[in-house]
């Protein structure tokens, strides 16, 4: 990857990456106008641009496209998006084919930064996951409020589910309530797609099968199918296994030629009040399909390094 020049106004990266933990205080310091998109902030010159490596279920939605044209209007700095699912992103952030990588498996997060392949991560924002599938319900989930059971009566039945099978964020979640239920998939009803959650819904729609997907993508996606929703995480009132959490983390340049000060800008923006108030903003029929949780007034330093994983993913 060939190295970018610097911003001509060089510190203003570091300032940006400090914008979530910050925020609310200088927008009481210095008055809402200032956290705005404005022409006394610092431009790049045209060429400038950097290389994300991203989640499919963030770039699915459409957030992306937001948040980008908001960081480009501001900033003038081109962003190249490359959708895969969270494990071939984190691979290829680890290669050095992105500046930048935006995940949502926190145990696999924390091993790259473990490994030394990203620095400074940061929370985002999260949404949940939820079990749908065919509203004639074969397998019976109907009534139950606990994901594993769900997966237990679909086991049980020999209901079609459609596994992403990509080492995605969803895909290790889906592993993770796999080995909490008291069940095992395989055989013909248990199939991998290895495409990314808005086409594995579109085949879950089509056969009449089970799946595991995001709130975000169903809510874009769900219109077009017949799937219902049948277990919901923690924003329907559901349980905590299903929260699924974002973090954005910029590729370390010790190890790789990266746009590394346009890395930090980037992650500024988005955990800035600007990206939190797009990703709080965006909406499909009035609905949020994302929760902002970069800025706080106390916030969680351990989420830079590899340390406040838990045993859970995503």
């Amino acid at each position: 990857m060939r190295r970018r020049r610097f911003l001509r106004a060089a510190g203003a990266a570091g300032v940006a990456a400090t914008a979530g933990c910050v925020a609310d205080r200088e927008r009481s310091a210095a008055g809402a106008g200032s956290a705005t998109s404005g022409s006394q902030s610092p431009r790049s010159s045209s060429d400038d641009f950097l290389t994300l490596a991203t989640a499919t279920t963030a770039y699915d939605t459409g957030l992306l496209d937001e948040l980008h044209a908001g960081f480009e209007a501001r900033f003038g700095v081109r962003v190249k998006t490359l959708s895969r699912g969270t494990g071939a992103a984190l691979r290829t952030a680890r290669d050095g084919d992105a500046d930048v990588v935006l995940a949502h498996a926190r145990e696999a997060e924390a091993e790259f930064v473990r490994a030394g392949h990203g620095v400074n991560r940061r929370d985002l924002m999260h949404n949940d996951f939820l079990v749908v599938g065919p509203a004639d319900d074969p397998a019976g989930v109907t009534g139950t409020a606990d994901p594993t059971d769900a997966f237990e009566r679909i086991a049980a039945e020999e209901a079609l589910f459609l596994s992403r099978g990509d080492d995605s964020g969803t895909h290790v979640r889906e592993r993770r309530l796999w080995s909490a239920a008291d069940a095992a998939p395989g055989g013909r009803w248990y199939q991998a797609t290895g495409d990314g959650m808005g086409d594995t819904l579109r085949h879950a729609a089509r056969r009449g099968a089970y799946t595991l997907v995001d709130r975000g993508t169903y809510r874009v996606f769900g219109d077009d199918s017949s799937l219902a929703a049948f277990v919901e995480g923690p924003l329907g009132g559901g349980p905590e296994i299903l929260l699924n959490e974002y973090g954005v983390i910029p590729v370390n340049p010790a190890r790789h030629d990266v746009a590394y000060e346009l890395a930090m800008l980037y992650v500024g923006y988005l955990t800035g009040p600007d990206g939190q108030d797009v990703i709080r903003s965006f909406r499909v029929d009035g609905d949020p399909l994302f929760v902002p949780n970069a800025l706080s007034e106390s916030p969680d330093f351990a989420q830079y390094g590899p340390d406040s994983a838990s045993g859970g993913d995503d």
